[in-house]
């Protein structure tokens, strides 16, 4: 069953934990623990209480928890304060709010 543009499709609350690769058809919001991949032909939201150490690979990513990883984005990403980031970036559209921790490298690029 497909879901609508913008509903959720997938959660990994908090207190879960989920090691090797995630992929997702839809939106995926992430509150949990994840080492591994993730994949989502659309949006990944990665909540306040998330820890990831994964590499994500998404449509558009926003990230309010804690990511270690490399990030590879088609549309944008968004990380949005308390978040705390290390890592590489790959996205043509990148907004950082104030106060959020970046560590890392960001290349930007054409939409395809």
């Amino acid at each position: 069953m497909a879901s609508k543009s913008g509903e959720i499709s997938a959660v990994i609350e908090e207190g879960c934990k989920f090691e090797g690769n995630l992929s997702f058809d839809g939106v995926a919001r992430i509150s949990g623990i994840v080492n591994g991949s993730i994949f989502s032909n659309d949006t990944v939201i990665i909540s306040d209480a998330a820890v990831i150490n994964a590499d994500i690979n998404a449509n558009i990513i926003i990230i309010s928890g804690t990511v270690k990883g490399n990030i590879r984005a088609a549309s944008r990403v968004e990380i949005i304060k308390p978040a705390r980031f290390e890592g590489t970036i790959t996205s043509p559209s990148l907004i950082v709010e104030e106060g959020v921790i970046f560590h890392g490298t960001t290349k930007m690029r054409d939409k395809k």
